[in-house]
């Protein structure tokens, strides 16, 4: 009984990082759309979510009879008890990465961005991919010297404005609200 409880746990693991691979690709394959007017990459970034939204959910219910099921205590509890927030997170990431894919998407064939915006919106994709990355590479390793490079970032630069959108719109003033 107790090794088809640690098999579980392995399979937990594994689906995490098939999540962790599946939202960091989301995320790059929407930040390209977004900078680059890349209609189909921005379709297949759309088509994706629904199958990271499936992982989350598959993930919460592997969660839920491990708890139900097993018992687990110590150690154990705080996996699955994380693992259940980091699908919850991974399956937010996977909803940013549609929305990005969404406004390629309606401004195609014209370009995404503005170009008084792109600079600022070049970074914060940068940043969104470099979280993800990291994101991939900690579930994947489990190395906890990662998870402090990724509190690091979760709290925004400095450099970057709360409210870009009325950052951008009062240094250029003839931008409209979509344009941004």
């Amino acid at each position: 009984m107790r090794e088809l409880y640690r098999q579980d746990l392995a399979q937990l693991g594994n689906e995490l990082d098939r999540m962790s691979r599946n939202v960091a690709r989301a995320i790059e394959r929407a930040t390209t759309a977004l900078r680059e007017g890349d209609l189909m990459m921005a379709e297949q970034t759309i088509d994706a979510d629904d199958r990271l939204d499936d992982a989350a959910r598959d993930i919460d219910q592997m969660c839920v009879a491990l708890l139900a099921l097993q018992g687990p205590v110590a150690s154990d509890l705080r996996l699955i008890l994380a693992a259940l927030r980091l699908s919850q997170t991974m399956e937010r990431q996977g909803d940013l990465a549609r929305h990005l894919a969404l406004i390629a998407r309606s401004t195609y064939p014209n370009h995404s961005i503005a170009e008084q915006a792109a600079p600022l919106v070049n970074r914060m994709c940068d940043t969104a991919v470099q979280m993800a990355t990291l994101m991939m590479q900690l579930v994947s390793t489990q190395d906890l010297s990662l998870a402090a490079q990724f509190l690091d970032m979760v709290d925004p630069p400095a450099s970057f404005p709360v409210d870009p959108r009325r950052t951008v719109c009062r240094a250029h003033g003839d931008l409209t609200r979509s344009q941004v």
